[in-house]
Protein backbone atom coordinates (compact mmCIF):
# COMPACT_ATOMS: atom_id res chain seq x y z
CA UNK A 1 0.00 0.00 0.00
CA UNK A 2 0.62 3.65 -0.99
CA UNK A 3 2.08 5.92 1.95
CA UNK A 4 -1.12 7.92 2.75
CA UNK A 5 0.76 11.04 4.03
CA UNK A 6 2.43 11.19 0.41
CA UNK A 7 1.97 15.29 -0.13
CA UNK A 8 0.62 14.73 -3.58
CA UNK A 9 -2.49 12.63 -2.34
CA UNK A 10 -5.81 14.54 -1.78
CA UNK A 11 -8.65 13.67 0.49
CA UNK A 12 -12.60 13.43 -0.26
CA UNK A 13 -15.27 13.11 2.46
CA UNK A 14 -18.69 11.89 1.35
CA UNK A 15 -21.77 10.22 2.81
CA UNK A 16 -24.50 8.78 1.40
CA UNK A 17 -25.97 6.13 3.18
CA UNK A 18 -24.44 3.22 4.90
CA UNK A 19 -20.48 3.81 5.06
CA UNK A 20 -19.62 -0.12 4.46
CA UNK A 21 -21.37 0.38 0.39
CA UNK A 22 -19.63 3.63 -0.02
CA UNK A 23 -16.10 2.10 1.03
CA UNK A 24 -16.00 -0.88 -0.75
CA UNK A 25 -16.86 0.98 -3.99
CA UNK A 26 -14.32 3.48 -3.57
CA UNK A 27 -11.51 0.92 -2.52
CA UNK A 28 -11.88 -0.90 -6.36
CA UNK A 29 -11.28 2.82 -7.84
CA UNK A 30 -8.44 3.30 -9.60
CA UNK A 31 -6.18 6.19 -8.01
CA UNK A 32 -7.33 5.72 -4.74
CA UNK A 33 -5.04 4.74 -2.05
CA UNK A 34 -7.21 4.34 0.81
CA UNK A 35 -10.78 4.15 1.83
CA UNK A 36 -11.29 5.01 6.03
CA UNK A 37 -15.37 5.01 7.39
CA UNK A 38 -16.22 7.12 9.81
CA UNK A 39 -18.29 10.14 11.02
CA UNK A 40 -18.18 14.13 10.30
CA UNK A 41 -20.76 16.39 10.33
CA UNK A 42 -21.99 16.12 14.34
CA UNK A 43 -21.24 17.62 17.74
CA UNK A 44 -19.98 14.99 19.59
CA UNK A 45 -16.26 14.17 19.97
CA UNK A 46 -15.21 10.57 18.95
CA UNK A 47 -18.58 8.93 18.14
CA UNK A 48 -19.56 5.48 18.35
CA UNK A 49 -21.27 3.85 15.72
CA UNK A 50 -23.88 3.03 18.56
CA UNK A 51 -24.53 6.91 19.24
CA UNK A 52 -24.21 7.90 15.75
CA UNK A 53 -27.36 5.07 14.76
CA UNK A 54 -28.83 6.67 17.32
CA UNK A 55 -29.08 9.51 15.79
CA UNK A 56 -28.49 12.39 18.74
CA UNK A 57 -24.90 13.11 17.57
CA UNK A 58 -25.58 14.94 14.08
CA UNK A 59 -22.71 13.00 12.80
CA UNK A 60 -23.17 11.20 8.92
CA UNK A 61 -22.06 7.87 7.97
CA UNK A 62 -18.77 8.78 5.59
CA UNK A 63 -15.72 7.72 3.59
CA UNK A 64 -12.60 9.57 3.99
CA UNK A 65 -10.87 9.18 0.49
CA UNK A 66 -7.01 9.76 0.09
CA UNK A 67 -6.74 9.61 -3.64
CA UNK A 68 -3.68 10.65 -6.00
CA UNK A 69 -5.21 13.97 -8.31
CA UNK A 70 -2.97 12.53 -11.19
CA UNK A 71 -4.83 8.94 -11.61
CA UNK A 72 -8.42 9.79 -10.57
CA UNK A 73 -9.66 13.23 -10.37
CA UNK A 74 -12.06 14.93 -7.94
CA UNK A 75 -14.61 14.85 -10.43
CA UNK A 76 -14.25 11.37 -10.67
CA UNK A 77 -15.20 10.70 -7.41
CA UNK A 78 -18.51 12.70 -7.66
CA UNK A 79 -19.17 11.40 -10.79
CA UNK A 80 -18.93 7.20 -9.19
CA UNK A 81 -20.62 8.75 -5.74
CA UNK A 82 -23.99 10.17 -7.86
CA UNK A 83 -24.58 6.72 -9.68
CA UNK A 84 -24.31 4.42 -6.29
CA UNK A 85 -25.97 5.98 -4.39
CA UNK A 86 -29.59 8.28 -4.75
CA UNK A 87 -28.88 11.82 -4.04
CA UNK A 88 -32.56 12.26 -4.60
CA UNK A 89 -33.73 11.33 -0.74
CA UNK A 90 -32.92 13.72 2.14
CA UNK A 91 -31.62 11.37 5.80
CA UNK A 92 -32.55 8.11 3.76
CA UNK A 93 -30.49 5.37 1.13
CA UNK A 94 -33.42 2.98 0.78
CA UNK A 95 -34.30 0.97 4.31
CA UNK A 96 -31.52 2.95 5.94
CA UNK A 97 -33.23 5.73 7.69
CA UNK A 98 -32.07 8.53 9.36
CA UNK A 99 -30.16 12.12 9.21
CA UNK A 100 -27.02 9.52 10.02
CA UNK A 101 -27.46 8.75 6.44
CA UNK A 102 -27.49 11.95 4.57
CA UNK A 103 -26.06 12.63 1.25
CA UNK A 104 -23.71 14.83 1.63
CA UNK A 105 -20.69 15.89 0.09
CA UNK A 106 -17.80 17.55 2.95
CA UNK A 107 -15.14 19.90 0.79
CA UNK A 108 -12.12 20.74 1.67
CA UNK A 109 -11.23 24.01 0.09
CA UNK A 110 -12.97 26.35 -2.53
CA UNK A 111 -11.46 24.18 -5.53
CA UNK A 112 -13.49 20.68 -4.63
CA UNK A 113 -16.60 23.35 -3.58
CA UNK A 114 -16.80 24.73 -7.05
CA UNK A 115 -15.76 21.21 -8.73
CA UNK A 116 -19.15 19.64 -6.42
CA UNK A 117 -21.59 22.70 -6.74
CA UNK A 118 -21.01 22.56 -10.85
CA UNK A 119 -21.32 18.78 -11.01
CA UNK A 120 -24.65 18.97 -9.02
CA UNK A 121 -25.85 21.74 -11.09
CA UNK A 122 -24.88 19.81 -14.40
CA UNK A 123 -26.89 17.02 -13.45
CA UNK A 124 -29.67 19.19 -12.37
CA UNK A 125 -30.02 20.72 -15.99
CA UNK A 126 -29.48 17.59 -18.16
CA UNK A 127 -32.69 15.72 -15.73
CA UNK A 128 -30.80 12.42 -14.61
CA UNK A 129 -32.57 11.98 -11.60
CA UNK A 130 -36.56 12.04 -11.57
CA UNK A 131 -36.38 14.55 -8.41
CA UNK A 132 -34.08 17.37 -7.29
CA UNK A 133 -31.09 16.50 -6.41
CA UNK A 134 -31.34 16.74 -2.17
CA UNK A 135 -27.37 16.66 -1.76
CA UNK A 136 -26.17 18.86 0.48
CA UNK A 137 -22.11 20.25 0.22
CA UNK A 138 -20.47 21.58 3.27
CA UNK A 139 -17.05 22.66 4.31
CA UNK A 140 -15.19 19.08 5.88
CA UNK A 141 -15.05 19.39 10.03
CA UNK A 142 -13.60 17.01 11.87
CA UNK A 143 -13.32 13.39 10.80
CA UNK A 144 -13.52 10.59 13.06
CA UNK A 145 -12.52 6.92 11.85
CA UNK A 146 -15.19 4.30 12.69
CA UNK A 147 -14.50 1.34 15.02
CA UNK A 148 -11.95 -1.20 13.34
CA UNK A 149 -14.56 -3.84 12.72
CA UNK A 150 -16.35 -1.07 10.44
CA UNK A 151 -13.08 -0.87 7.83
CA UNK A 152 -13.35 -2.86 4.95
CA UNK A 153 -16.37 -4.22 6.14
CA UNK A 154 -17.87 -5.79 2.99
CA UNK A 155 -14.34 -7.00 2.20
CA UNK A 156 -14.31 -9.45 5.47
CA UNK A 157 -18.14 -10.16 5.33
CA UNK A 158 -19.38 -10.37 1.89
CA UNK A 159 -21.22 -13.21 2.78
CA UNK A 160 -23.86 -11.34 5.12
CA UNK A 161 -27.77 -10.96 4.15
CA UNK A 162 -26.64 -6.96 4.54
CA UNK A 163 -23.80 -6.98 2.19
CA UNK A 164 -25.35 -9.54 0.07
CA UNK A 165 -28.63 -7.43 -0.76
CA UNK A 166 -27.71 -3.86 -0.07
CA UNK A 167 -23.61 -3.29 -0.47
CA UNK A 168 -22.89 -6.10 -3.22
CA UNK A 169 -25.54 -4.25 -6.00
CA UNK A 170 -24.12 -0.98 -5.59
CA UNK A 171 -20.39 -2.70 -6.18
CA UNK A 172 -22.05 -4.47 -9.05
CA UNK A 173 -23.28 -1.05 -10.27
CA UNK A 174 -20.48 0.30 -10.31
CA UNK A 175 -17.98 -2.37 -12.19
CA UNK A 176 -21.01 -2.10 -14.86
CA UNK A 177 -20.73 1.42 -15.48
CA UNK A 178 -17.19 2.33 -14.43
CA UNK A 179 -14.81 -0.93 -15.57
CA UNK A 180 -12.57 1.51 -17.32
CA UNK A 181 -12.01 2.93 -13.47
CA UNK A 182 -11.17 0.16 -12.16
CA UNK A 183 -8.10 -1.06 -10.04
CA UNK A 184 -6.00 -2.57 -12.97
CA UNK A 185 -8.70 -1.79 -15.52
CA UNK A 186 -10.68 -5.09 -14.86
Amino acid sequence: MTNTTDTSLQTALLGGGCFWCLEAVFREVEGVERVVSGYSGGHVEAPTYRQVCAGGTGHVEVVQIHFDPARVSYRDLLEIFFVIHDPTTMDRQGNDIGPQYRSVIYVNGDEQLHTALALIEELGEARVYPRAIATRVERAGTFWPAEVEHQEYYAHNSDQPYCQYVVAPKVAKFREKFAARRKGGR
